[in-house]
């Protein structure tokens, strides 16, 4: 049934014209709510869908016991209480401006290499560190971030001073973490997921064989599927390194909240945190028809119509295209070639984005592998409502880890394959980085 709603759901996405300057949307205005819509003309019976799944997406979950157990099941180690405190009105997270703020919308992966040479969770940690733990189970520790300035001077000599995160830990309650490879990662946009989800992989694909310039090229990672039980092409995640939308949300919920579901039905213990394997649950504490409401809500989550076009904007398109960003952030997509959608299936998507790995270079690498990819690989990140993000929250970050505060910064640590895009950008005169600017903020 899930599966009928979601092909139906995806007829409409394509129906309302998903080339973003060809859409006749409704919800215009550019305001904080902007990542909020779902797409136009959804049925009566779909919008109740989607309402169930943005209260799941907003509710504050509780422990175990808890006299409201519908929504109970926390931890028994978590990092957040809800989906929404980390994506703040749906939108992107942010890392902590220094060492005594806490992570609030952002988390830390941890693995080690085995003596196979394969990279696994930590022995004790996991795959994550979770800061708390409900009453009787210790919360694993805390991670502090703080930085390190970086000067950049652009060709016409202005300067900018970046920020190199480097991280803490403290208050360990099961032993040392060391030796461990980390990772900061900050919580992503959710909205157009459903839209990536359907791209398929013959697309990705041919992105990876597509004719690129000297240094540009790109490949999909390839991960675990876990209700197929094979390895596919990841889509989803900072490294691609999950393959559908409904993984995703299932892997949150178990990594993020102690949120146990179909496809990840033990509690997020160690063999070693004894407390935490005495809370554990034998019933999948998210069932499956919320699973199933919140895949719904967030895979109907339209993508903000980009502003009209302009002498500025086009101008600045121009000069994203001759730095050569367009390479990876892609505008031209194609939706998954279904049966139902037989004549829709040409239909172009604009998410500036590939879905490939690309080698970001040693500045941006955690030099934590993620299944294919390496440590200093990195999904093309989608650029869409990208204008919007410090509209929906101020303190919005860009990059894996937050570290840039705007996207001037967010280029500047461009490297490897974008090591030219980002020197054209540097050499770009201030009134023509401002037009590139302004492109980028119509989206």
């Amino acid at each position: 049934m899930l599966v009928m709603v979601l092909r139906l759901l995806l007829c409409c996405l394509l129906s309302q014209g998903l080339h973003a300057q060809e859409a006749n949307i409704t919800h215009a205005q550019r305001t904080a709510d902007a990542y909020t819509h779902p797409v136009p003309s959804l049925e009566a019976s779909a919008l109740n869908t989607f309402q169930a799944g943005r209260t799941l997406f907003s509710q504050v979950w509780t422990t175990p016991g808890s006299e409201d157990s519908q929504f109970s099941g926390l931890g028994p180690l978590y990092n957040r209480f809800s989906c929404v405190a980390c994506h703040p009105g749906n939108g992107r997270g942010f890392a902590p401006d220094g060492p005594h703020q806490s992570m609030k919308t952002m988390l830390v992966r941890l693995s080690v290499t085995d003596a196979q040479n394969n990279h696994v969770p930590h022995p004790i940690y996991g795959d994550q560190l979770n800061e708390f733990g409900v009453p009787g189970v210790a919360g694993e520790g805390i991670a502090d971030i703080d930085y390190i300035p970086v000067l950049v001077t652009f060709a016409d000599g202005e300067t900018v001073t970046l920020r190199r995160p480097n991280i803490r830990f403290s208050a360990l309650a099961y032993g040392p973490l060391a030796p461990v490879q980390t990772s900061a990662r900050i919580a992503p946009a959710v909205f157009g997921l459903g839209l990536l989800d359907s791209i398929s992989d013959e697309e990705i694909l041919q992105q990876a064989q597509r004719s690129k310039p000297a240094g540009i090229s790109g490949r999909p990672n390839r991960v675990w599927d876990i209700a197929q039980q094979k390895t596919v092409l990841g889509k989803f995640g900072w490294k691609a390194n999950v393959p559908n939308l409904r993984q995703q949300i299932a892997s949150a919920f178990h990594g993020d909240l102690g949120i146990t579901s179909s496809l990840f039905p033990q509690e997020n213990c160690s063999a070693q945190q004894a407390a935490c394997l005495a809370q554990t649950n034998a019933t999948p504490e998210l069932t499956m028809q919320q699973l199933d409401q919140i895949q719904f809500y967030l895979s109907a989550l339209d993508v903000p119509p980009p502003l009209p076009h302009s002498a500025e904007t086009q101008r600045g398109a121009s000069l994203f295209k001759q730095a050569q960003c367009i390479e990876c952030h892609t505008d031209q997509l194609k939706a998954h070639q279904q049966p139902s959608l037989a004549l829709r299936k040409q239909r172009q998507l604009s998410p500036y984005t590939d879905l490939l790995l690309h080698d970001m270079g040693e500045g941006l690498a955690d030099h934590r592998p993620d299944f294919a990819a390496n440590g200093s690989e990195w999904r093309t990140p989608p650029l869409w409502g990208i204008g919007l993000a410090k509209t929906v929250h101020a303190n919005a970050g860009f990059l894996h880890d937050g570290r840039a505060r705007n996207l001037t910064e967010a280029i500047l640590w461009h490297g490897g394959e974008a090591n030219t895009a980002r020197e054209r950008f540097r050499h770009l005169s201030k009134e023509e980085r401002a037009l590139l600017l302004k492109f980028l903020e119509s989206l």
